[in-house]
């Protein structure tokens, strides 16, 4: 039985995130985005779109396409339930799939406050966030 949790998988801010994707080490991060239909309205640059309802499927795609990433963060709209449950499927499957100690070699994180967050802060930023539309996001 795996020791992850939910309550263990570390969480990840919007401005650490930024930082990243700016970096120059941004080729050893993957962002995957689990929104389903309330995907539009935009989505952080370079990240994978995998709906929650695809990833029982898409699970092993995953798990052998980004095994040479250092930092997989997952996120949905408020990263509280679909975001957390996707990341700790994927850092289960890596135990089962690698082993324990070489899961480790990978963190996998949680974006804190998830897409709504992020926008809120770099939803106008073309260089982190793609596709944004401000009217879905405008509080009137």
């Amino acid at each position: 039985m795996s020791s992850i949790t939910i309550a263990t998988l570390p969480r990840m801010t919007r401005d650490t995130l930024s930082e990243l994707l700016l970096s120059s080490t941004s080729s050893k991060l993957a962002v995957i985005d689990v929104r389903d239909n309330d995907h539009v309205g935009g989505h952080i640059r370079s990240s994978t779109w995998v709906p929650t309802s695809t990833l029982d499927f898409r699970m092993p795609e995953l798990v052998r396409t980004l095994q040479d990433k250092e930092k997989v963060v997952f996120h949905c709209a408020l990263s509280q339930q679909r975001g957390p449950s996707a990341a700790l499927r994927y850092a289960r499957e890596c135990e089962r799939v690698y082993g324990p100690g070489e899961s480790l070699k990978q963190k996998v994180y949680v974006l804190d406050g998830g897409f709504v967050k992020w926008q809120e802060k770099y939803g106008k930023d073309n260089r982190l966030t793609e596709a944004y539309a401000e009217d879905i996001w405008r509080e009137d």
